[in-house]
């Protein structure tokens, strides 16, 4: 695609009702356009205005699976610290470590786990009752 080095020296003002210029900002702001001149060139011109679409429902899931990301990465963690240790024995691990590591999953592991798995169903459950009105 060849560019066009004219500069853009023309100017063109336009009158707008204050309510008007509210809803020119407003397009403006939801385009992907950098400035409010580019937005308003390609207005006039009929070139294709991208806008953004944010589903602002979808900001409680999304902050509640950052936690959940970050609450797996700790569990991941601590487990991988504890096997560490256990490694790290003098010689072969005894059964009795494999065993403390074993209860140490079972009381607090496995419930964080299941909380966590509790709460992703919830979240899933709301999003598919959403598609469903959707489509609906």
């Amino acid at each position: 695609m060849e560019e066009n080095n004219e500069n853009r020296s023309k100017w063109i003002k336009i009158r707008l009702k204050p309510s008007e210029e509210i809803l020119l900002n407003k397009r403006y702001k939801k385009s992907t356009f950098q400035n409010l001149s580019e937005f308003g060139r390609a207005m006039i011109l009929g070139e294709p205005v991208t806008v953004i679409h944010r589903d602002k429902s979808m900001d409680e899931v999304l902050e509640e699976l950052a936690i959940l990301r970050r609450e797996l990465n700790f569990i991941g963690n601590n487990l991988n610290q504890a096997v560490r240790n256990i490694n790290s024995a003098h010689g072969f691990p005894d059964k009795s470590l494999w065993m403390n590591l074993l209860t140490v999953i079972n009381g607090k592991l496995e419930p964080s786990i299941t909380q966590i798995k509790d709460r992703m169903n919830k979240y899933a459950d709301l999003w598919s009752q959403k598609l469903k009105a959707g489509k609906a």
